[in-house]
């Protein structure tokens, strides 16, 4: 028995994951199938822990612009109440109302 996988990159290149479960004796098959998965799972690791490490890199380094910004959610809610806001320099203009 064997686990097999398949990666094809954003580049195209192709890796190939190959794992034989094979149980030493007469051990329980699905122990080999177990021990099978867990290095399947170390592999894939290995193959994509750099990458994973690289977009954590990309993310960190677009953090701080984003700080500099400011709150978003904030000069969202500023603008959708632009036109609530009072104005604090003297009372608003109002309109006379026509004679009756």
């Amino acid at each position: 028995m064997e686990l097999s996988g398949e990666y094809i990159g954003l580049d195209g290149q192709q890796q190939l994951l190959r794992v034989p479960c094979e149980a030493p004796g007469d051990a329980d098959p699905f122990q080999g199938l177990l021990a099978g998965v867990a290095q399947m799972r170390e592999l894939v690791i290995e193959l994509f822990g750099p990458l994973v490490q690289q977009e954590a890199q990309d993310q960190e380094a677009a953090a701080p612009e984003e700080a500099m910004d400011g709150d978003d959610e904030d000069d969202a809610e500023d603008e959708n109440n632009a036109g609530n806001r009072s104005n604090s320099d003297g009372p608003s203009a109002k309109r006379p109302k026509p004679p009756s």
